[in-house]
């Protein structure tokens, strides 16, 4: 501890902390069952369901990833990419919300695997063992991600070990997420999502002050042919004018896809407590996403005049550049104690973006190990004590693999996230929308639509675009885009050559399309 600032700055985060993990303690005894640890009851109020939703969404790369990716490579890529998570956002609280509410209420499944299963009968579970299995791949990597994350922010400031400031900050969301089970992530992804909102304005007014207006801003950046264009962009580590055309944007724009298979988005629609309130949950979402991104950005385009004058930097890529936010949280503090206290909500913000996710990912990746592999595919039979115990260690086991992944301090955040986001949106994105819209889908287009998508992920980001794009620079589009493509015309292909689904489905699948279901 070096002085009265430090001691501001510790003071203001440990009081955040010690609020999370106390939410955890206040709602432990609301779980009676593994549906409230999962589920929370389904009594989430619209406010929480909309921000809980876009918090858990959002993660560490919107105060991390996005402003450092535009800082070194300008707002071409970032924009895009916001433009596409904004559509991908309203598009998946307009039409899938409501349906998927109904569904899961109809067909009483309180975890994605255990939807697609019960909505296309899955007796012998082999949609739920697939579905678990696909959310452990790419969930684990993704809350390494989060992990990675606080142990940067911790490390960078104080100047304190990476790893142990990674596991201090992988422990505390441990423990309120194995106390609170889901009321309590998504009680304090509510929190953490207004947390996150001051973060960035305070961040924008600051940065912005110290340069002295946006003018000035976007005069020291008017040199760098690109930076501003949204269809080129800049490489500020090689000073090289970088092309975004249409294929870049449609890849970039791709992004929103992911939204329709993101687990603990979707959870988030299925737990509220009444449907009617969705309309009021999606405008608020949507507003927050477009808002909080926009000002992401800017940053990124403001944190280059802060290098150019030695206030931050120097960066060399956008890994290092990531921890611009907390750069100017370090600037923040010299100037008194209640400008520490300021740079402590900052850094509070940061974490927040990083818990909000880390403990929905957590949650949902334990489901698929205690509820779905365990109880469905394995059929073991749990008494309702027993399944919170194994839904207790799942959540423990998970965290000190993710643990273990993040030990890497120089991985990306936004890479990373990136790659996970894509795996979702492809194996469980176009299954969702055909299950909700489409009667004619049956069991085994679904068993082919999680399949090709989930390895087609795989195929072009370390096949196709790894060996090929040096040909065509089209193969180095966005993975979730090719992916997303393949698994939809699988779904449709393999549903109309096989049998068509039974009465019983139809008759499901038309008692939620006419809104005929009971709360």
């Amino acid at each position: 501890m070096k002085n009265a600032n430090d001691i501001c700055i510790i003071a203001t985060i440990a009081i955040y902390i010690l609020g999370m993990v106390a939410i955890g303690f206040v709602l432990s005894n609301k779980n009676k069952s593994s549906d409230d640890f999962y589920l929370g009851g389904r009594k989430l109020g619209p406010l929480v369901t909309a921000m809980s939703a876009e918090a858990s969404d959002m993660s560490s790369w919107l105060l991390m990833g996005l402003p450092g990716l535009a800082l070194m490579t300008g707002i071409a890529e970032a924009f895009w990419t916001a433009v596409g998570l904004a559509i991908g956002t309203y598009i998946n609280w307009l039409i899938v919300a409501k349906r998927i509410r109904l569904y899961s209420q109809h067909i009483d499944a309180i975890t994605l695997p255990e939807f697609f299963s019960k909505r296309f009968k899955d007796n012998k579970k082999i949609l739920t063992t697939i579905a678990a299995i696909f959310i452990i791949v790419f969930f684990v990597p993704y809350t390494a991600s989060g992990f990675s994350a606080c142990g940067k922010l911790f490390s960078s400031f104080f100047g304190i070990d990476y790893v142990t400031a990674m596991i201090i900050s992988a422990t505390v969301i441990v423990i309120y997420c194995t106390l609170g089970g889901f009321l309590a992530a998504s009680t304090t992804d509510f929190i953490q999502s207004i947390v996150m909102t001051v973060a960035l304005f305070v961040v924008l007014g600051f940065t912005e002050g110290v340069i002295g207006g946006f003018d000035t801003v976007f005069e020291n950046v008017k040199s760098l042919n690109g930076f501003t264009d949204i269809f080129k962009g800049f490489d500020v580590a090689s000073g090289k004018t970088l092309s975004y055309g249409a294929l870049p944007v449609a890849s970039t724009l791709a992004w929103g896809l992911g939204y329709f298979g993101m687990p603990h988005i979707l959870l988030r629609f299925m737990a509220i407590e009444d449907e009617k309130k969705l309309k009021l949950s999606r405008r608020v979402a949507s507003v927050w996403v477009v808002i909080s991104m926009a000002v992401a950005v800017l940053i990124g385009v403001v944190g280059y005049s802060l290098m150019t004058k030695g206030i931050v930097g120097p960066y060399a890529s956008s890994s290092a550049s990531e921890t611009i936010i907390v750069d100017v949280s370090k600037v923040i503090s010299r100037y008194g104690y209640i400008p520490a206290v300021v740079a402590g909500i900052i850094l509070s913000g940061i974490l927040a973006s990083t818990m909000s996710t880390a403990d929905s990912q957590l949650l949902a990746a334990a489901s698929s190990v205690s509820q779905d592999l365990l109880q469905g595919t394995f059929r073991i039979k749990m008494s309702a004590k027993t399944s919170m115990i194994f839904a207790r260690v799942s959540v423990i086991a998970i965290s000190v693999v993710a643990v273990f992944l993040a030990l890497d301090k120089d991985s990306s955040v936004f890479r990373i996230v990136s790659f996970a986001w894509a795996g979702f949106g492809a194996t469980f994105g176009p299954i969702m929308l055909f299950s909700l819209f489409w009667k004619r889908t049956n069991l085994w287009g679904a068993v082919a639509g999680m399949l090709s998508g989930g390895a087609m992920i795989f195929i072009w980001k370390f096949l196709i675009a790894a060996k090929l794009s040096k040909f065509w620079s089209g193969f180095g589009i966005y993975e979730l885009l090719p992916a997303f493509i393949i698994s939809a015309i699988f779904i449709v292909v393999v549903s109309l050559l096989t049998a068509k689904p039974s009465k019983e489905i139809e008759d499901d699948f038309e008692a939620v399309k006419l809104g005929n279901v009971a709360n």
